[in-house]
């Protein structure tokens, strides 16, 4: 029983005001050989570790408040408070405090506070201990108000003040007054008690606190508070807090105490956020007793709520019954919702239990369902639920969605149900898509994932989401730049007059949203989101958009391309040439003609930050294929410019051929890993014009084997008919035209050559590739007269 009696939680109060939780843990009073006195001590009850260890000052004030606190300064800026779990503790050690100081534990203060020397001469040398009353009456109602007012500049005259109301019982007195002058409806006398009420609130007195938002008290104290003197009418705040507000019970709450609890809350929090005025610099901290005081009755409802087991999981059970009415069903939405919103007051460790307990319960299987219903209200509320949780723990989240996977279809699984949401929002905004939009960012961004010694969340949940979730959050932007949509921009530069895109404003703000998240993927999801590209042709469909009407869609659609582009990744930059994907891009520069706006800026500097970064197999690709399109732009130099490099780069390796020695060309045995580097490079890079021919882009090795099936059935082919036909140089320049896939997707047939061995003069040469598949390799090397193109790099 003593366990529970001396439970405490230890608080202290930070530079904000804000009371912040040191622990929970058992107290007792002790006398401690290095302090040389009776103190408190407060060991955790987790690890035993000593929380508080706080000498018994016979000089120190201590004040007992709300029947289980006990709050003290141990300096000038550290304020301490011990929150008992019983009643009977708080009493226990506040019997031990007044036996050390000598006073008789009825009092609710230990010592008046010590005067500092400023004060002491602000004083009058005669005033008396307590500051004297004039008696309650109507007449001496201005006299008071005016004593209320003067005593606020003055720490010490607040304190005396206090002291005096709380003996006199005189706040009740006041009370009464206000009854009668509204009976009377004395607007004199009622002013002069809104300054008095307003005077004693900042007085910042915990015990007054207690007497005026009692539950016989608390309705008088707004009435008094009605009556502003600046205001022409008074406010009628009680009709509002007794007709209006209705207090909602999902479940009865059986507990009174926790009843008039949730009461008192609400009014307090009231009179705090709507009648009093804001207050000034000066007056800031007035208020931080109230403050501290609704933090910790919010506190004290959580807990109790919290315990109370038997009562959130009737809540839970309700909720997700189907035979719930809905209107029920929404209450009990916005009960979590609220209760979530009060958690918020805890400290983190507190908090850490608080939503533990909800999962336990089964909060998110519960959101699932009530994600998906009809009722907007509802689902708004839910979403802001869920965004506590995401907020709280995502990796909770997280594991939740791929246990559910396990046993569910992909339509029904938490995260699909909050795309779906993030994809129906009828809100022409588009408000709650983006908050959706927020979460699961934050649900996917992998610097939020546990690093465990397995590292295996960031894989997991990625796969999960590649494979389950990721083809209905993209199903939007594919079914609006599907082929059909297509056809009727078949021309190159055609105006934008065309349907290929949405001009639904709605629709547009979706996409948008859509994009950045997969913008978001292409930063930090390396190879899930580039196979996810690869496979679905995926930037050829976002380039689509570069069509829009809306700018701001044209602007996401360019930013995926250079988030892609930012990468350097020579696998992205073959996708891109081979798929000819600056086309789009470079129509919208020219059909934005000469207009100099945000279009135009990002455009140029996508093609600037190619020439900065010289990425080689880009420029060749730009220069080779649009440079007679783009020649003309000259306002800025980057176009010239990636021509220069194109030109410098053609040179070099122009004269990094002709100074191989020619036994070296021709004796492949020869070649070190090196040197097979220096050809790997030049076979992306060196341009032969001379020919004039179209050939194969290389290919990754982890590629998937059906993104080039045509071309090489055709290659193969040709390779059959070329090795019948023996040593006919000229069959090796239908190899090339026959496997190029530049003539098919409409680019030039001035592709970056790949044969990097061919030589100015007509020498032969032995090829350099082994095609592991091809049984006669030597025999056709010796008579094949130059390299063929290859498929593998």
């Amino acid at each position: 029983m003593s366990d529970t009696r001396r439970r405490v939680k230890v608080y202290t109060l930070n530079e904000d005001r804000q009371w912040d939780d040191r622990g929970t843990g058992h107290v007792s009073s002790t006398y401690v050989e290095r302090l040389k006195g009776m103190s408190l001590l407060v060991r955790a009850e987790a690890d035993g570790s000593l929380l508080l260890e706080s000498k018994i000052n016979p000089n120190t004030a201590y004040q007992k408040q709300q029947d289980t606190l006990i709050v003290w300064s141990e300096a000038e800026n550290y304020d301490l408070a011990l929150s008992f779990q019983e009643k009977a503790g708080c009493d226990e050690i506040w019997e031990k405090i007044c036996q050390v100081q000598g006073k008789d534990p009825s009092v609710e203060v230990t010592q008046d506070l010590i005067e500092s020397e400023e004060e002491h001469i602000e004083e009058m040398p005669e005033t008396s201990p307590l500051i004297d009353l004039p008696s309650c009456e109507l007449n001496k109602l201005e006299e008071i108000a005016d004593l209320v007012t003067s005593v606020l500049s003055s720490p010490i005259r607040r304190e005396k003040l206090a002291l005096a109301l709380e003996n006199e019982g005189y706040i009740k007195k006041l009370l009464q007054l206000f009854q009668v002058c509204e009976n009377l409806e004395n607007t004199e006398g009622l002013h002069h008690l809104y300054e008095i009420i307003r005077g004693i609130l900042f007085l910042n007195k915990a015990t007054l606190f207690e007497v005026m938002f009692s539950d016989e008290c608390i309705m008088d104290v707004v009435g008094c508070l009605e009556y502003d003197p600046s205001l022409a009418q008074p406010k009628r705040h009680r009709e509002f807090l007794t007709k209006t507000a209705k207090f909602k019970e999902v479940i009865p709450i059986t507990d009174s105490e926790l009843r008039q609890k949730i009461h008192q809350t609400y009014r307090v929090q009231y009179i705090q956020d709507i009648i009093l005025p804001t207050p000034s610099v000066f007056e800031e901290n007035f208020l931080s007793t109230l403050t501290s005081f609704i933090f910790f009755n919010k506190v004290e409802i959580v807990s109790m709520l919290q315990e109370d087991e038997k009562f959130l999981s009737e809540v839970f059970a309700q909720l997700t019954d189907e035979a719930t009415d809905d209107d029920k069903r929404c209450e009990l939405v916005n009960f979590f919702k609220e209760f979530c919103a009060f958690s918020q007051t805890l400290q983190p460790q507190n908090r850490d239990a608080f939503f533990k307990t909800l999962a336990k319960l089964g909060i998110l299987p519960a959101l699932e369902i009530v994600m998906g219903m009809d009722d907007l209200q509802v689902r708004s509320a839910a979403t802001d639920i869920f965004s506590y949780l995401v907020e709280f723990s995502p990796s909770m989240v997280r594991e939740f969605v791929m246990q559910e996977a396990q046993q569910s279809d992909d339509d029904i699984l938490l995260i699909n149900v909050v795309i779906e949401q993030m994809i129906c929002d009828t809100d022409p905004e588009l408000g709650g898509a983006v908050q959706l939009m927020g979460l699961l960012r934050t649900l996917i961004d992998p610097e939020n994932m546990l690093a465990t010694a397995n590292k295996t969340e960031k894989s997991e949940f990625l796969n999960f989401f590649y494979n389950h979730c990721m083809h209905v959050l993209t199903a939007p932007l594919l079914a609006n730049t599907s082929e059909d949509k297509c056809e009727k921009d078949a021309v190159v530069g055609s105006t934008k007059s065309n349907t290929i895109c949405p001009d639904n404003y709605q629709t547009a703000q979706l996409l948008a949203l859509i994009l950045e998240l997969l913008t978001f993927c292409v930063e930090h999801h390396t190879y899930h989101i580039k196979n996810y590209i690869m496979n679905k042709d995926l930037l050829r469909r976002v380039l689509v958009l570069m069509n829009s009407k809306h700018t701001f869609l044209a602007l996401c659609a360019l930013r995926f391309m250079r988030r892609i582009i930012g990468l350097k990744d020579e696998f992205y930059n073959r996708y891109i040439t081979k798929g000819n994907l600056f086309e789009p891009v470079i129509n919208a520069l020219l059909d934005n003609g000469t207009r100099y706006n945000l279009l135009n800026s990002a455009v140029i500097e996508l093609f600037e930050f190619i020439r900065v970064e010289d990425i080689k197999s880009l420029i060749a690709h730009i220069v080779e294929n649009f440079y007679n399109a783009l020649e003309s732009i000259e306002y800025v130099q980057t176009f010239k410019g990636l021509k220069t490099k194109y030109e410098q780069e053609k040179d070099r390796q122009n004269q990094k051929l002709n100074s191989v020695p020619s036994i070296l060309r021709s004796n492949r045995f020869r070649r070190d890993a090196r040197a097979l580097e220096e050809d790997e490079e030049m076979w992306f890079n060196e341009d032969e014009e001379e020919e004039g021919e179209a050939v194969v882009p290389p290919v990754e090795k982890s590629k998937p084997e059906d993104d080039f099936p045509d071309s090489y059935e055709k290659f193969m082919e040709t390779k059959k008919a070329s090795a019948a036909n023996g040593a006919n140089s000229a069959n090796s320049k239908s190899v090339a035209a026959q496997t190029s896939p530049a003539s098919s997707n409409g680019s030039s047939s001035k592709n970056t050559t790949l044969t990097t061995a061919v030589t100015a003069t007509k020498g032969s040469l032995v090829g350099l590739v082994d095609y592991p598949d091809d049984e006669d390799d030597d025999e056709e090397e010796e008579t094949s007269p130059r390299k063929r193109p290859r498929l593998g790099s």
